[in-house]
């Protein structure tokens, strides 16, 4: 991890960074979920000409990129993505907002007794069948899967893990930042136990300032994932911030680091991918 944030630490001087640009796709309907909501397309410094990007699909988007539109901050995104674009990691970030008071029962693949849920399925479809087209026939993106990804924040964190593990064909890589894995009793966990080994990287983490049964939740995925044949450091990176909360600041902190290893080595991840033909 230190490695990472060396590495993009020299990029950070605003002054010497090309900025990228944002732009908003308003009120994007989900015949899947039967609602609209705003997408924030992230486009990299270099975009134009006939280049190619990959795409990282995120939760929450109002949170990522403005405090006006954030719940409690935002992740500083804009910034961020900047700086790696620098450093050599270009992407096109799409930050899909959340519904509201739909967010939990659409980043939720199980219903919980408590807070209800079991969505997520749904929310997926959206994603792969509706946003996705229309995110690739409107910008210039590598489509493939092992180019496009997902990644979130606690439950965000949770629908993009299972996202990876659930539809194999549409995501190479994911990003689940504090997920939320004690929801419905764990649920995730036999989940993921049972499912096929799906090529392509996964980054995990979690700040030990959320609490023990947070680090320990996560600390159980690493052991799961190293035992279903992902490789620590290689294809599979598990973070603990100690310093770290629960909160948007916590989390696009830790990103940028996250997101360079989960965009690093895009051949090996292909060649890996050949196995799901």
């Amino acid at each position: 991890m230190s490695a990472w944030r060396t590495r993009l630490r020299r990029f950070l001087p605003r002054r010497f960074l090309r900025s990228g640009t944002l732009h908003s796709l308003h009120n994007v309907w989900s015949p899947e979920l039967g609602n609209r909501r705003e997408v924030v397309v992230y486009l990299p410094p270099t975009y134009g000409g006939s280049r190619r990007f990959p795409v990282v699909y995120m939760q929450d988007g109002q949170n990522l990129f403005d405090p006006a539109t954030a719940h409690a901050g935002d992740w500083g995104l804009l910034r961020a993505l900047d700086a790696l674009a620098a450093a050599g990691h270009e992407t096109i970030v799409v930050g899909v907002s959340n519904a509201g008071e739909a967010r939990i029962a659409e980043y939720s693949p199980f219903r919980d007794e408590k807070t209800g849920g079991g969505r997520g399925d749904l929310y997926l479809a959206f994603l792969i069948e509706t946003l996705k087209p229309m995110i690739d026939r409107r910008f210039r993106t590598r489509p493939e899967r092992a180019h496009t990804g997902i990644a979130g924040s606690s439950m965000g964190g949770l629908i993009s893990l299972y996202g990876f593990f659930r539809a194999p064909a549409a995501f190479g890589f994911a990003g689940a930042l504090s997920p939320s894995l004690w929801f419905a009793d764990g649920a995730i966990f036999p989940v993921i136990a049972s499912a096929p080994f799906v090529p392509g990287r996964m980054y995990v983490d979690v700040g030990r300032r959320e609490g023990d049964q947070h680090v320990t939740n996560v600390r159980r995925l690493r052991d799961l994932m190293i035992a279903k044949g992902y490789h620590a450091g290689r294809d599979f990176l598990m973070v603990e911030d100690p310093n770290g909360g629960h909160d948007e600041a916590s989390w696009g902190r830790r990103f940028p680091a996250a997101l360079a290893f989960l965009l690093s080595d895009r051949g090996a991840s292909e060649s890996r991918a050949s196995l799901l033909a």
